[in-house]
């Protein structure tokens, strides 16, 4: 059994909330144009777009190098606005475990946050947690409400 880490990220969003939820749960193959530098690309693998039981592939740049990462889409809650993708292939389960990412839409204050948690476990202490992963995402998300607002 490896150690159990859970990474979280909350960030403002200018743009409607209803953009995000939308965006990756309906149109990640979008993310590509709304953040090249990060995202080159997201395949539709098996399914449809905005399903549960759907398999994307997406190609993207962490740190300089190409990776990719095969996730299946395990929840949608259109209500709540939370969608939750588990990699089942891909760099990331080379060396972590049980990888998982939500995202979450939420109005604190009557201020809209993009909630981003990952989970996952590593092998041992020698592997490194996963912030520069948790950067990239945040780096993602800007990227996208910038694209949105401007």
């Amino acid at each position: 059994m490896g150690l159990k880490s859970v990474l979280c990220a909350k960030i403002e969003m200018k743009a409607n909330k209803d953009v995000f939820h939308d965006v990756f749960t309906n149109k990640p193959h979008h993310v590509s144009i709304m953040s090249p530098l990060h995202v080159q690309g997201c395949e539709l693998l098996e399914g449809v777009f905005g399903t549960v039981g759907s398999k994307i592939c997406w190609t993207y740049t962490l740190e300089g190098e190409k990776k990719i990462s095969k996730q299946v889409v395990e929840a949608i809650d259109h209500e709540t606005k939370m969608l939750t993708l588990k990699e089942f292939e891909g760099d990331l389960v080379n060396i972590y475990d049980n990888f998982k990412s939500t995202l979450h839409i939420e109005t604190k204050y009557e201020i809209d946050l993009i909630s981003w948690t990952i989970e996952y476990e590593r092998p041992n202490e020698n592997v490194p947690e996963l912030v520069n992963l948790l950067d990239f995402i945040i780096g993602v998300a800007k990227a996208i409400d910038d694209h949105h607002v401007n």
